[in-house]
């Protein structure tokens, strides 16, 4: 917590410094300048403090709803669709170990090592697109919660630069499994569906607990775009991807890997 405490003594220092220059100025100058950098100030300790105490009540609460959700929701209802939305919270002692395996050899192998950001896969991503190759994603499974559970989509830098603030507040406050859990939780795997839970029962007709590995391959495949790619209608890019996914469950040494979270 101490750099949280350093950053608000910095927003402090700025403020005070804002007051002194204002002093030099016309009084009128100088009442607006005040009440500028006190606003500042006053609005960014606000969401310093009101951020870490929503993670960290987060950290033993279960999220009732994201972000994500919650707009997938609005857009729906704008759009006058009478959409079933999918949620169950599960904990993760009720979900299969081939889940929690699945995703991480999907989206983010380094998890276990990095600090909310893999920047082996940034520097690689960086190349490819030096190379004139797409732009691909380098988003650990940290930066995915904080997105999901407090964010909006886009590539803006606001959007970016709240994310890397949480992504720091949920390495700091919560441990690996407890970000493993919420990304099971609120990952998206089809339309109007969230969490591991509802993707399980409504593709599988089974609960989570009970997905074999190739079935938690499946889920996990379609993550880069869950609107786009199907569980129950897989392309040949999804089947393909789910045998890539098995391949690397078992070279990271199956559910074993687990233990080092």
């Amino acid at each position: 917590m101490g750099h949280f405490l350093k950053l608000g003594r910095r927003l402090h220092a700025w403020a005070v410094r804002t007051k002194i220059t204002a002093g030099q100025s016309p009084s009128g100058k100088r009442s607006l300048l005040y009440r500028i950098g006190q606003g500042v100030w006053t609005v960014a300790w606000a969401f310093v403090v009101g951020s870490v105490l929503l993670v960290l009540v987060l950290r033993w609460v279960p999220p009732p709803t994201s972000s994500f959700m919650a707009q997938s929701w609005l857009k729906a209802l704008w759009a006058g669709e009478s959409a079933s939305f999918r949620h169950r919270w599960t904990p993760m002692a009720a979900i299969s170990s081939h889940a929690a395996l699945a995703v991480i050899a999907a989206e983010d192998q380094r998890f276990p090592d990095h600090f909310g950001f893999d920047f082996v896969e940034i520097r690689y991503a960086l190349e490819d697109q030096e190379e004139g190759k797409p732009l691909r994603g380098a988003s650990t499974l940290s930066q995915q919660v904080a997105k999901n559970l407090f964010l909006w989509p886009g590539r803006s830098l606001v959007r970016k630069g709240l994310e890397a603030w949480f992504t720091l507040l949920l390495e700091s406050l919560w441990s690996k499994r407890r970000i493993l859990e919420v990304y099971l939780n609120i990952a998206e795997f089809g339309e109007y569906t969230f969490g591991v839970e509802a993707a399980s029962q409504r593709f599988f007709n089974k609960p989570a607990a009970r997905l074999t590995a190739g079935e938690a391959a499946r889920l996990a495949a379609v993550l880069p775009n869950p609107l786009r790619y199907r569980v129950d209608q897989p392309s040949a890019y999804v089947l393909q991807r789910q045998r890539w996914i098995e391949r690397q469950m078992r070279l990271l040494g199956g559910s074993a890997y687990l233990d080092r979270l």
